[in-house]
């Protein structure tokens, strides 16, 4: 059953609870929600047989998350505070590529976080890169030019997955579903500028990189960097390919980070 929740900024926010224990909650990256995200709910359902709480939630603009307007970072956090609040804080934030940036950018703000832990988190490249990526992507989005700001989002992923999109006969409907990476970007940024600072060195909380066992080469490097420029640190392989993490295999490994270091 889905559960609503309204953001401090206004915003309804759709998302499902598995189980009772210490929580999980699940911040997807750019373009996933739980309609389309079986790996992310059987993920859930696997942590609650473990004695955990999960909560899997709709980010803005996508699934049971109806937004309109400029949806922004700051919006994005806010959501979050409220699924936080909802799951019961403080809670352990498992991010999922850039949902692993807003991951961090949440825990920076001092939202109620006693743990993280970060798939695949694309943030091996420099700020100031990207930063001018993004902001050729808000200059798109704000022109309303869904199909650009989508390929400029996608320019240096695998050139497969927007053919992919490409050959879908609503591909101009489901372009529009840009609207809702303009946070993924902001967070990205933020991110880059907290790694290159060395601010993420006060993060009292223990972060897990993690990276798939067959992934894109800058993954693993990523991963050692996040790892590297936090107090509480690490980086590990873990099962997985394409940007995505075997169900069995995270829901062990979010039962063994309870354990062994929240």
């Amino acid at each position: 059953m889905t559960h609503y929740v309204t953001s401090g900024a206004g915003d309804q926010v759709g998302f499902d609870l598995h189980g009772e224990g210490p929580a999980v909650v699940f911040v997807a990256g750019a373009g996933p929600y739980r309609a389309i995200d079986p790996v992310t709910t059987r993920t859930a359902e696997l942590c609650a047989e473990r004695g955990l709480t999960a909560v899997v939630y709709d980010r803005l603009g996508r699934g049971d998350s109806p937004a309109d307007g400029v949806l922004d970072l700051d919006r994005e956090l806010s959501a979050l505070a409220a699924v936080i609040d909802a799951a019961g804080p403080p809670v352990v934030l498992v991010g999922h590529s850039s949902g692993g940036a807003i991951a961090l950018v949440a825990a920076d703000v001092e939202m109620p976080v006693e743990g993280l832990v970060l798939w695949e988190a694309p943030l091996a490249g420099r700020a100031e890169d990207v930063a001018e990526w993004i902001a050729e992507f808000e200059r798109r989005l704000d022109a309303e030019d869904y199909v650009g700001a989508t390929e400029q989002y996608m320019k240096d992923m695998p050139p497969q997955w927007l053919e992919a999109m490409r050959s879908s006969p609503d591909f101009e409907q489901l372009a529009r579903a840009s609207a809702s990476q303009r946070a993924d970007g902001q967070a990205m940024v933020r991110a880059g500028d907290l790694l290159e600072t060395e601010a993420l060195r006060e993060l009292a909380v223990p972060v897990l990189a993690l990276h798939g066992t067959r992934t894109f080469e800058e993954m693993p490097v990523a991963a050692r960097r996040v790892a590297d420029a936090t107090t509480r640190g690490e980086v590990e392989e873990l099962d997985g390919a394409e940007h995505s993490w075997v169900p069995e295999a995270m829901a062990e490994r979010l039962e063994r980070f309870f354990r062994d270091s929240v």
